[in-house]
Formats: C-alpha cells, structure tokens, sequence
C-alpha cells in the first residue's frame, strides 16, 4: 500500500521505511514472510500448551490443571497448531514462490492478500483472549461437537469466541485461496502451459480448490451452531427437531479434506527438494500431477470414517472404509516416485535433504496406521483413544511440519540471501527426528492398551508410557529451541548465498531461482520465458 505524491511532472509512491513499510504492504513476499513469522510464534504458543499437556499427564497423582482447564489447552493447542500454525505457514511459502515460480511480478490481487493476512490478527487475539472471559476457553475439542457446544452458558463465551475466531480465519483462507487459483490460471509466464508448472504450484492449485469448496460448510456448521447457541434454534438439538450428527457430518466434511490442505504444500516442497539433492529431474511428473487431483478429490468421499462409532449405517461404513483405504493409491504413487528421484542420484544429504527423507519414513508410518484405522473393527476397538492421537501426530508433525523444516532450510537462501548453519541443522534434525518418534510411537500402544484421549486422568498402568512420552517432548523442544536460535544467527550474518546456491537450473528452469536472492520488489527485470 502506498500513497501517491506528484514530483517533477510524474507520478511516483512514497516509499514507507520499517514497522510501516511491513505494516502497509502489499508485496506478496513480505506478506508471505510474516505469514511464516506469524505461524512460528504461533507454534511457540501452541508447543508450549502441549508441554502443559504432557507435564500434567506426567504423573496420574499430580492434578497439575483442573480437567476443565485441561480440555481447554487440548482444545486451543489443536485450534492454534492446525490454523495459526500449519495452515499460516504453508500460506506463507505458497504467497511467496508461487508468483516467483510462475514468472509472475505479484499476487492477482495485492490488497485482498494483504487483507488475508491481517484478518488473522483478530482471529488469534480472540483465542488467546478467550482464556481471560467468563467460563475460560473453548474446552470441547477443536470440532466443538453438540450436545457440549450447544448449552449457551455451560459451553462459556469462549466457546463464541472460538466460533468467531474460525469463521474469520474461514473468510481468510477463502479469499487467499481464490487469490491463488487466479494468479496461477492468469499471470503465468508465456510458454508455461498447465503441463510445465512446478509441482508446489500444483500442490497449491489443489489444495486452494479444496478450500474453496470445504471452507464454506465449516463456516455454514458454525454458523447453525452460533445461532442453536444464541438464538434457540434447534439445527444440532434433539429436543427441537435437530440432529447432532448434521454437525458431524458438516464438520469432517471439511476436517478430512482439512488434513490434506495441511500437507498437499508439503508435498510440492518435496517434490522440489529431493530432485534438487539428488541431481536428478523428478521421476514421473504427470503421475505427480494426478496424484494430487486424486487425493483433492478422493478426501471430499471418506469424511464419515471419522463416525464409525456415531450410529451410521453397516453400508455407510463398507463404502467409507473402502474410500478410506482408496486414498493410499495415489498417496503410494507419490511416494514410488520420491523414491525413484532419489535412486541413482547424486545424493547431497543437506539439512533440508535430510528433513524430506525423514519425512518419507515418518508419513508412511502415519499413513500405515491410517489404514488400520480404515478397517471397521479395528476403528471401534481404538475410537477416541491415544492409537488415533498418535496417527494424525505421525501425519501432522511427522508430514507436515518436517516438510516445513525441509522448505525453510531449502528456500531460506532465496528468501533472506543467507544461508542457515548445517551443522546446526543436522543436530536440530536428528533432535525433532528422536523426539517426533520417542514421544508418539508409544502413544499406539497406550490406544491398543486403551487408554482414552481427551482426558486428564488415567489408570496407574499407563504412567510408565506416559513418563516415557513426556521425556521424550524435551527432545522436540531442544529442537525447536535450536532452530529458532539458528534463523536469528543467520540473520544476523552478513548475505551471503548466491541466486542459485543448490545449482537447480542445471537441472531444470526454476524462476524463482533466476532472480536474486532475495529477490527484488518486481521479482524480475522482465518477465521470463519458457521456449
């Protein structure tokens, strides 16, 4: 943003310098930076309520929160890690390299991107600030099911404050979303057809039409739930006609898409990565390319496995099960063909290398016991217990937030002009690595044993593995602590990467990787070419 002054006969902006300049912006790469820097205090915020967590599950004696107060930072530490945390950053490397690796000069539209992001704001002073009013902070889980949800007073205002605070990071995500879809279909560089776009260009295609359709019932869902709150209506209430299971139905219609629109990014940073470090141009681009499509749309068909224990038919349950385990195909081509861009390369096990290797093992684990969980049975036998904590931990923080890692320590260069420490790197690693596995890999055996999430006391069988879980958080935390030592360090250091430090143009034409680093306010001279 900026306002124009008249100066020898032209006209020119006026140029804002410091807090101002950030505050006022409209360039899609400082909007993309402070989405990344807002979702890493974020995850400070969020890391530290499952710290909280942990130190009270420590030992079943201790009563260190009040189980309603334990509900509320499951709650928040859910609410704040998939919207604040995950979803923000991957907003933020989408709004800074999609126009760059399309050729593009900005987003389509600067000033409803600047908006996305500051909408965030309010969002995350009402979740924060619910902690303060009457009742405390939403405490019936991040999907807020009625009955609990609907009671207008026993719920407390912050469960409003929670509905208010989704519904604007809803408006958010739908407006960046449409800005994406846009910018890629108009402002590609000439000679870049559909078939020549980089594969995180496509993730994020994809996963911004997944926003676009699944958003708007999550909001429509919240929007009944405010008004069966406030206004005595009776869309979720049995005793008014409603049905609880509408919202069920409503809410993972989008929260399973949800899970994809958190790792589809992840997934094109990958795919940019791997080939990068092993000297290779990626193995099997179109099949790539439908992967994605097909897991956009095979994730709109599976949402009622989720309700397998809600009362659903025995025939509802056959065809989710089979969508269920559907979706691993082309999860698995994805997989076949990191694998094959890997084999016969010239591997560089740089930190960022490491983190996508890493992240192969991690989600696979994480997708193996989804299939478990696809079959009926097996589902009802470990619904609501620690098995289900430990698979979306294993597709969340061993999917997602590795593939983050791997993106910051890969595009840090080109986005600040300095390199982060390697050797720092490989420590902070191997910590997150340890730690991701020591704290949830015994998470499936407590499920398996029965242990119930969700609940801030247990039976005193269950505190060995609980102990062990809860040590296992300082290796995450050491993690954590380190890397964000290892961004200020580097940012402190004079520039010095060059354009194209990885060397990826001998391998294939990557824009974002033809103009400076960091690159300047028009991304480029003139706008590149594909012959």
């Amino acid at each position: 943003m900026s306002t124009q002054v008249a100066t020898a006969g032209t006209i020119q902006p006026r140029q804002y310098h410091g807090v101002l300049d950030w505050i006022t912006t409209t360039d899609h790469k400082k909007i993309g930076i402070m989405y990344i820097v807002f979702a890493l205090i974020n995850a400070w915020f969020g890391g530290s309520l499952a710290g909280m967590i942990r130190l009270n599950l420590y030992n079943p004696d201790w009563h260190l929160f009040s189980p309603q107060l334990y509900n509320q930072l499951m709650t928040m530490h859910a609410t704040i890690m998939i919207f604040l945390v995950l979803m923000a950053a991957f907003a933020g490397f989408g709004n800074y390299l999609v126009p760059l690796m399309i050729g593009a000069r900005d987003m389509a539209f600067p000033k409803l991107n600047a908006f996305s992001f500051w909408l965030l704001m309010p969002a995350a002073m009402m979740l924060y600030g619910s902690f303060f009013v009457a009742g405390g902070a939403a405490a019936d889980g991040w999907w807020s099911y009625p009955p609990l949800s609907t009671a207008q007073f026993s719920a407390g205002h912050g469960e409003d404050l929670w509905i208010l605070a989704v519904l604007l990071l809803g408006i958010s995500s739908i407006m960046g979303a449409i800005n994406f879809l846009v910018t890629v279909i108009d402002m590609r560089a000439p000679g870049m057809t559909w078939m020549k776009l980089p594969l995180f260009v496509w993730s994020w295609v994809v996963t911004a039409w997944m926003l676009v359709l699944a958003v708007p019932v999550l909001s429509g869902a919240l929007f009944m739930l405010l008004s069966d709150r406030w206004l005595n209506t009776g869309f979720y209430r049995p005793a008014l006609g409603g049905d609880p299971l509408l919202y069920q139905h409503l809410f993972w219609f989008f929260g399973h898409p949800e899970v994809y629109i958190m790792i589809l990014p992840g997934f094109g940073m990958i795919s940019h990565i791997i080939p990068a470090m092993s000297r290779k141009k990626l193995f099997g681009y179109k099949g790539m390319v439908m992967a994605m499509w097909s897991i956009g749309i095979i994730g709109f068909t599976v949402w009622a496995h989720h309700m397998f224990t809600a009362g659903i038919s025995s025939t509802a349950r056959v065809y989710f099960s089979m969508a269920s385990m559907l979706i691993s195909v082309p999860t698995g081509v994805k997989i076949y063909s990191w694998l094959a861009s890997v084999w016969g390369g010239v591997i560089r096990f740089t930190t960022a290398m490491k983190f996508a290797l890493g992240f192969i093992f991690t989600f696979v684990l994480g997708g193996l016991s989804g299939l478990m969980l696809a079959v009926v049975p097996f589902d009802i036998l470990v619904h609501n217990t620690y098995f289900v904590v430990a698979h979306f931990h294993y597709v969340l923080v061993g999917g997602s937030v590795m593939t983050l890692f791997a993106g910051t320590y890969y595009w840090f260069p080109k986005i600040t002009g300095r390199m982060l420490s390697e050797k720092l790197g490989s420590w902070i690693f191997w910590l997150f690595f340890i730690g991701l596995n020591w704290v949830f890999m015994p998470m499936h055996l407590l499920g398996i044993e029965g242990m119930a999430r969700r609940v801030a006391n247990y039976r005193i069988e269950f505190r060995p593995l609980n102990q062990f879980i809860s040590e296992g958080f300082i290796f995450m935390l050491a993690a954590g602590l380190l890397f964000t030592y290892s961004v200020i360090k580097a940012l402190r250091e004079p520039k010095s990467a060059g354009d194209d430090p990885w060397q990826t143009n001998e391998i294939e034409t990557h824009f974002e990787w033809a103009t400076s680093s960091p690159p300047p306010a028009y991304n480029f001279e003139e706008i590149p070419e594909i012959q």
